[in-house]
């Protein structure tokens, strides 16, 4: 462990201030982050909440040890559209017993979170200490540790749950702090309710905990009848079953602070009679996607999987590493514009740090002390990326008289922040083959095609170089790694 850990300091949502960061307990830093709902790919504003607490995982593995941090982040696959596809796809499975629920759903969302599993770690992601299902953590387990029900269980306990209309409800009145987190208190919800309040809750923010499942529906036994789980008391459980009843850090998208993050704090505080559920909250800010609100109304909807593997955007695929440092060149809580020009910045920036890096013949062990305190201060990454350009420039001016201690530094800081710094391979019947595709692009007067071609080599490390047969005057092209 190191004593730089008490110099981390992070801004927190609950108490919209910026704080030093004190671990409950050192030797075991907790961190729970909401994950994807697996009912369709994960889309780029997925990505970036997963980049955001990739970085802090691994500041904090710097900070404490790789053994004394434990990252939760949670795959959620309880959803009505998934149990509804379950249903229609393994319905006679499920009713003759050849398949349980859990089974069935894991059929249908199998191909989805595999898919997630693979686009993150292209994206520098490491992996989560512990990743849940929320299907396993409904019933009671046999393990002991939290589940859904158990959970419901002890809020109607506690007075702080009731049934009604085949529903269990969270009673948000019999929490007379409900709201820290959002800022919104119940009078509010209820002066600004727009919709007539369901006959059967006690208040118009009342929330659900259970919900009945009719006859065609999937669902689960409960002491209420056959039903499903309302979407908060998930993370409620799954935090509770790997971190405990309080623990450091819970993070999410900005989307989530209310109701998904304000409705968890009010289960696991009632349910647990805790007076926080986690001392820090953290929020990244909104995606846009050139300019505008990312929907498939609009056709600027991408998932990571089509940027990675398609031309969709900017008529090119791009590269994992590019997509994230264009994910990181904005500060975690500002909102960002995820543009192709973005993109192309975050290239070029990369390109000249690799070629820097690629001085040092290996990275080192020390991290440079800049970059530390830059990612400290509420992971300042946009400090930290100026101190890898000072370094990258350094390293490039090196007179060659000793080690280059530069370059040792900045490969060790690119190492660090998830960037792929090995050495570029290149197939070069792959290169000669899309030479000779531009070539007879360029004689047909398709320049746009011509400099696509150009663009996908580039983006591999592959610069063109064109000039002039001195013979015959015919065009030729040569080529170049190009980092």
């Amino acid at each position: 462990m190191s004593d730089a850990s008490q110099g981390l300091r992070l801004y927190n949502t609950l108490t919209r201030t910026k704080e030093d960061f004190v671990p409950i307990d050192p030797r075991n830093v907790r961190m729970y982050v909401c994950g994807p709902t697996v009912y369709d790919f994960a889309h780029i504003g997925n990505a970036r909440p997963v980049i955001v607490f990739d970085v802090l995982f691994r500041l904090l593995r710097h900070l404490h040890g790789e053994t004394h941090v434990t990252y939760v982040r949670n795959i959620t696959d309880v959803d009505d559209k998934i149990n509804a596809r379950a249903l229609r796809d393994f319905g006679g499975e499920i009713a003759s017993g050849a398949l349980s629920l859990n089974e069935a759903i894991r059929r249908v969302t199998e191909k989805t979170a595999d898919q997630f599993h693979r686009d993150v770690a292209t994206l520098g992601c490491l992996e989560p200490t512990v990743e849940p299902r929320a299907t396993e953590f409904v019933e009671p387990r046999a393990d002991g540790k939290a589940d859904m029900i158990t959970l419901i269980q002890s809020l109607i306990g506690r007075g702080h749950a009731y049934v009604a209309a085949g529903e269990v409800l969270f009673d948000t009145a019999s929490m007379p702090d409900y709201g820290q987190l959002s800022r919104r208190n119940l009078d509010e919800q209820q002066a600004g309710a727009r919709i007539a309040v369901d006959a059967h809750k006690k208040n118009p923010g009342d929330f659900v905990l259970w919900k009945l499942s009719s006859p065609e529906e999937p669902g689960w036994q409960s002491p209420w009848g056959r039903g499903r789980p309302g979407w908060h008391i998930e993370c409620s459980a799954m935090s509770a079953a790997y971190l405990g009843e309080v623990f450091d850090i819970h993070g999410g998208g900005l989307d989530l602070i209310f109701p998904h993050h304000e409705n968890e704090i009010a289960q696991s505080r009632c349910a647990h009679g805790t007076s926080v559920m986690a001392n820090v909250w953290m929020h990244n800010g909104f995606l846009q996607v050139e300019g505008q609100k990312m929907s498939k109304s609009l056709g600027n909807f991408y998932s990571i999987h089509e940027l990675l593997e398609t031309d969709t955007f900017g008529g090119r695929k791009w590269p994992g590493d590019v997509l994230r440092l264009a994910m990181l060149m904005t500060h975690y809580r500002e909102p960002i514009d995820f543009s192709v020009r973005k993109l192309e910045e975050a290239e070029n920036t990369l390109r000249k740090w690799k070629r820097a890096a690629d001085l040092a013949p290996a990275a080192g062990s020390q991290l440079p002390v800049e970059v530390v305190e830059a990612l400290s201060d509420d992971l300042a990454t946009y400090a930290a990326f100026q101190q890898l350009t000072q370094l990258a420039g350094e390293a490039t001016d090196f007179d060659g008289s000793g080690d280059n201690a530069a370059a040792v530094a900045l490969k060790t800081a690119l190492t660090f922040l998830g960037f792929d710094i090995g050495a570029t391979k290149v197939d070069e019947t792959v290169v000669a083959k899309a030479i000779a595709e531009r070539l007879t692009l360029i004689a047909a007067k398709n320049w746009t095609e011509a400099d696509r071609v150009r663009d996908e080599l580039l983006a591999q490390g592959v610069q063109l170089k064109d000039g002039k047969d001195p013979v015959t005057g015919e065009r030729v092209t040569t080529w170049e790694i190009k980092r």
